[in-house]
């Protein structure tokens, strides 16, 4: 019996298929991943009250799966779904599993802000789940602004926020930000976190906002 095969029960077994995915066989990153992205990417969605398509649909391009797993993830998506509570139980295991980690938890972020966003509107409930999730994740305020500024379009509101850096960063600081975000967000990193190859996209997405940032403040700075 495979792992969705598993996760085809009740809410309860899907919580405790979760429970042991670390010490379990299956606890490789990417099953790991892809399974805990199912519940909270589910229950996000219903933050604001309402699961729409396009959120569906956002999480089935991010979340690709073998064509024969489709009906066993669709039914727990469904089950996750049907309401918002005990997600704060799905992070802080996930967190578990990643706390010496951190790469693949923010990518876990940046899935769930894509999923978040793809009716057009990000809402304050939503805002207020991905931030719940990010505090369980163990982001400090200002690391969680910066991931929200490089997933929403706001490098162009603040490109210090994008690279993590504050406007009295000194020149040489921001430089090595820079390279530092561009070496964490590669696309060839990513896959060596065990992250879904359908995050690639995302990254590509990622890296254009902190690149924009950067081309900013180097026009501000008459940096080289």
């Amino acid at each position: 019996m495979t792992l969705l095969d598993r996760l085809a029960g009740t809410a309860q077994s899907v919580l405790e298929t979760l429970k042991g995915l670390v010490s379990s066989s299956d606890g490789a990153p990417g099953v790991a991943f892809t399974i805990a992205v199912i519940a909270l990417s589910a229950k996000m969605a219903k933050a604001d009250g309402v699961v729409t398509r396009d959120e569906v649909e956002a999480f089935s391009r991010v979340f690709s799966v073998e064509p024969g797993d489709e009906p066993h993830v669709t039914r727990v998506f469904n089950m996750a779904r049907q309401d918002v509570a005990g997600f704060d139980t799905y992070a802080r295991q996930i967190a578990n599993m990643y706390r010496g980690n951190p790469g693949v938890l923010e990518d876990l972020m940046d899935g769930l802000f894509h999923i978040a966003g793809a009716d057009g509107v990000l809402h304050e409930a939503e805002m207020a789940f991905l931030r719940q999730v990010g505090t369980i994740f163990g982001f400090s305020d200002f690391e969680f602004a910066r991931i929200h500024a490089s997933n929403t379009g706001e490098a162009t509101a603040d490109p210090y926020l994008v690279l993590g850096v504050t406007p009295d960063a000194t020149d040489t600081d921001l430089k090595k930000a820079y390279r530092r975000a561009v070496t964490e967000n590669h696309p060839d990193r990513l896959v060596a976190r065990g992250v879904p190859a359908e995050f690639v996209a995302l990254a590509n997405d990622k890296l254009a906002a902190i690149n924009t940032a950067w081309e900013q403040l180097k026009q501000q700075r008459g940096l080289s």
